[in-house]
């Protein structure tokens, strides 16, 4: 394995922990928070340029490029609520009242949105919800379409003993669209299944089981969640660590990655478009179909010690990860081996410093950032370079 390349260039601190960060525009980035805000960050400088406060908790944010350049539109999703904000206005702290939309998705308080996602042209937003169901917002007519088929429950006991409770649960944590694709996306979620669908028909086109890969016999849509430290996954004998997915990834290229609660990642080339050459230059051809879940053009490696809570892609065949404790991978996809088989290699990893529980990843300008929780359950952000020193603010 590689030396790691990268070094801490500095930490940044929150009142609440980062819940989620996205790549913004005009070299900028943004962090939501659970307490209801988001900051907007200046990537060379780290200094907050704008803020949003008095929101719902923050669960994901997209950032919409405009033609005049600027900071652009920002989508939030905040408890079951996708607000737009104008971030290019004098202001430098907005509130809920500055929103210039505001889409009701979830069904009651409890059907929280989980993740937004923007599709090439800045067009459709895509949303999945606690519920299970996954829809498609048309942002020039603003109609909402719900897919027919969401995802499905999960039962879950938690405790032990006279304590144990069962739990039931439908969440998609996450949705992608697909890349030249206008009217497909993927989503996933707590039943380990991902579910490529066309939203303009609200079918769903093909899926894979995940639970399928590792627990045979056992039902993957029940497992057991033990907290207390004397009980230990042989004695229970279904495992702690059911592959829930809990983040995704797209590479430009059309191939998915799927980062599990047990440690693994899925990866699906099915869908990449394939390389051809047209007059001695070469190019990517479409193919017929995208077929990005077929299991003979996929791959699960186990990547980390704990759950893969987030993940980003940063070439077309490259791969960062990072468990729930803040180990950082970069991997390289590759192509079959000599028996047949795809293959993925870690070139270097590394552990976080300060951040204590890792909720989101992001790379741009050349730096990783890393988003979550510090010991003091406040919030903490990475930025890591290559070949700088690190620091604190």
């Amino acid at each position: 394995m590689e030396e790691t390349p990268y070094t801490c260039r500095q930490t940044l601190k929150t009142p609440a922990p980062i819940s989620c960060l996205a790549e913004g525009l005009s070299d900028h980035f943004f962090a939501g928070s659970d307490d209801g805000s988001v900051r907007v960050y200046n990537q060379e400088t780290l200094k907050v340029v704008k803020a949003i406060r008095g929101l719902g908790e923050v669960s994901s944010v997209v950032c919409m490029s405009h033609t005049a350049g600027g900071l652009g539109d920002m989508w939030v999703a905040s408890n079951r609520h996708a607000l737009r904000f104008a971030m290019d206005t004098e202001k430098m702290i907005l509130a809920m009242a500055d929103a210039t939309l505001t889409l009701e998705l979830g069904a009651n308080d409890d059907d929280v949105l989980n993740e937004l996602s923007l599709n090439q042209k800045n067009t459709q937003l895509a949303f999945c919800l606690d519920s299970g169901i996954v829809g498609v917002v048309d942002l020039s007519t603003k109609e909402v379409t719900r897919m027919k088929t969401s995802h499905d429950n999960v039962c879950i006991f938690r405790g032990s003993g006279a304590c144990l409770a069962q739990v039931a649960m439908q969440i998609c944590g996450t949705v992608k669209f697909i890349p030249d694709r206008s009217s497909e996306l993927v989503s996933g979620g707590y039943d380990s299944r991902l579910l490529h669908h066309d939203f303009h028909q609200r079918t769903v086109l093909s899926r894979f089981d995940l639970g399928s890969l590792t627990f045979g016999v056992f039902s993957y849509h029940s497992f057991l969640i033990f907290p207390m430290s004397g009980t230990s996954a042989q004695s229970s004998g279904v495992s702690m660590s059911p592959p829930f997915i809990l983040s995704s990834g797209m590479s430009p290229s059309g191939i998915l990655a799927a980062g599990t609660a047990d440690g693994r990642v899925w990866i699906g080339t099915g869908g990449e478009k394939m390389s051809g050459v047209s007059s001695g230059t070469s190019v990517k051809k479409k193919r017929r179909k995208w077929e990005g879940l077929r299991p003979d053009e996929a791959l699960t490696a186990d990547v980390g010690h704990g759950p893969i809570v987030a993940l980003a892609f940063i070439g077309p065949h490259t791969l960062l990860t990072s468990t729930l404790m803040g180990q950082v991978t970069l991997h390289e996809i590759g192509g079959l081996t000599a028996d047949g088989k795809l293959d993925i290699s870690p070139k270097w990893t590394k552990g976080t410093t300060d951040v204590n529980k890792v909720n989101a990843i992001i790379a741009t300008g050349g730096l990783i950032i890393i988003g979550g929780l510090s010991k003091s359950g406040g919030g903490m952000i990475e930025v890591w370079e290559k070949g700088s020193k690190s620091g604190d603010a």
